[in-house]
């Protein structure tokens, strides 16, 4: 019998077992508990199939669906120094920022980039929200300058996406300190007369939203995104009343004149084109070219042609 149980056994059970999925495959929407391809959730930019719901998207991800033909260039940002305070709570600070570039593979929580959308040169600046939530330190601080300080070099528009929970506890007075060094940042672009238009994206909260987020001359936000200082739960819990359905929200700041634009992200890139050509002075964009002509054949003239002899 040894022939059924070392063979024929095993060989059903592998046939009749279920297979594992891995884990990575599917993505459940937050809002509507869909379960999405992952695939068919990253040609969609991260936005749900089924009900719209913007969920969080990575900085180079999002580049990558932005720039022409995904091409740019990181701008180079200076690191400042690691753990200037010395900061403990449950784990050491510079454990925290090791934990998190192993998670993300990125350096920190901003990335900056230069390229072209639409052929309309810009630089581009957008917070990781799953690194450490986004939150601004002083290499977002420095992130934000570099960006301005290219900007205006290569005098082009800068574009932001901001994705962040507020200032970084574990740097303390220096984290808020980048305040006033990005509302700085911004200023030299005005200065040199040169656009900035910032993109609000689930969520941006904090001193982030009491700084650089809310300075655009154009501030347009994902749908649903939360936009606020602080909290709908600490506002509610503070002044003891129930707030509006959708209060913080970007569709309700639009309503109250807080925004310009609440734009799809699948739309974003069209218009933040058609926005920054306007502004630039630019003549409207090309968004397709027609194939160059044929060159033309030239028939010979008739008295060139050689006549036909009618033979006898």
């Amino acid at each position: 019998m040894n022939w059924i149980s070392n063979y024929v056994r095993p060989k059903i059970n592998s046939l009749f077992s279920r297979r594992e999925i891995p884990e990575n495959l599917w993505t459940k929407c937050d809002a509507c508990g869909t379960m999405l391809f992952h695939r068919e959730l990253d040609e969609n930019q991260q936005v749900c199939t089924n009900c719209g719901n913007h969920m969080q998207i990575a900085p180079r991800a999002r580049f990558d669906a932005l720039f022409d033909g995904g091409t740019y260039v990181e701008v180079p940002v200076e690191a400042p120094k690691p753990d200037p305070l010395h900061f403990r709570d449950q784990k050491k600070y510079p454990d925290r920022l090791r934990a998190a570039q192993r998670a993300t593979g990125e350096k920190e929580a901003m990335l900056v980039a230069e390229g072209e959308i639409g052929r309309t040169p810009i630089i581009a600046a957008a917070q990781d929200f799953s690194f450490m939530g986004g939150s601004m330190g002083m290499y977002v601080g420095n992130a934000i300058l570099a960006a301005a300080a290219r900007a205006v070099e290569t005098r082009r528009p800068l574009v932001l996406f901001s994705a962040a929970g507020g200032a970084r506890m574990q740097e303390g007075i220096l984290s808020l300190m980048q305040m006033p060094r990005t509302t700085v940042a911004v200023e030299m672009l005005k200065e040199a007369g040169l656009p900035y238009i910032v993109v609000l994206t689930h969520p941006t909260t904090g001193g982030v939203t009491a700084s650089y987020a809310m300075l655009g001359d154009v501030q347009i936000a994902e749908p649903g995104a939360l936009i606020c200082f602080a909290g709908p739960r600490v506002i509610e819990q503070t002044i003891r009343e129930k707030l509006p359905e959708g209060f913080q929200r970007a569709e309700y700041l639009l309503e109250h004149g807080m925004l310009d634009r609440v734009t799809d992200r699948r739309a974003l890139r069209d218009e933040l084109v058609t926005i920054l050509r306007m502004m630039l002075s630019l003549p409207p964009a090309i968004h397709g070219e027609l194939p160059p002509p044929a060159p033309e054949t030239h028939a010979a003239p008739d008295e060139a042609r050689p006549v036909p002899v009618d033979e006898p």
